[in-house]
């Protein structure tokens, strides 16, 4: 994946995750970036593997990323793929940006890199993402690079969600 104006888009490996599991310390000294007090929110997306020898549970490229402030050298969120294209080409994402470093345009930039990367595969004709069932900045983040609401839905682990979605034909980069 490439850069965004600000950001660079780091796809994580086990080095990483191994590295955050120690302390944010160590993640910060091996991508030399300084890495927020309040990140992640989200710290299940960090776990590793079942089998300890495989090198990531998430096939190439549908992985997750690291958000990177290209001028700062600070780490300022995370997202990526929750795995690639199911059977009907449709793939979700998921991101956080530290509050530390929120309304800043981050999330949209970063959001807009992910759905241009998933558009540019042929096998992916939708992409979905959740937020919490409440208005709130991520709402808005997936609106301003038209995705649509589509369904409220009841989730086992967090309630009630919002489901989001962006097809093909209504795909536009910003």
């Amino acid at each position: 994946m490439t850069n965004t104006n600000n950001l660079q888009l780091l796809k994580w490996d086990l080095s990483h995750v191994k590295a955050l599991l120690r302390s944010k310390n160590d993640l910060a000294a091996l991508l030399q970036v300084s890495v927020p007090v309040g990140w992640p929110q989200f710290p299940e997306a960090f776990s590793l593997p079942a089998d300890k020898t495989v090198e990531t549970s998430k096939p190439p490229d549908w992985g997750g990323y690291f958000f990177i402030d290209l001028q700062n050298k600070a780490l300022v969120g995370s997202g990526g793929f929750y795995g690639q294209p199911d059977a009907v080409g449709n793939v979700e994402i998921g991101y956080e940006i530290a509050s530390e470093y929120w309304n800043r345009g981050f999330a949209t930039q970063a959001v807009q890199k992910m759905v241009d990367y998933a558009f540019a595969h042929e096998q992916v004709r939708t992409i979905t993402a959740h937020t919490l069932a409440e208005i709130n900045a991520s709402n808005s983040v997936l609106k301003k690079i038209g995705m649509k609401f589509v369904a409220e839905i009841d989730d086992a682990e967090n309630g009630k969600l919002w489901r989001w979605q962006m097809s093909r034909d209504n795909y536009h980069s910003i």
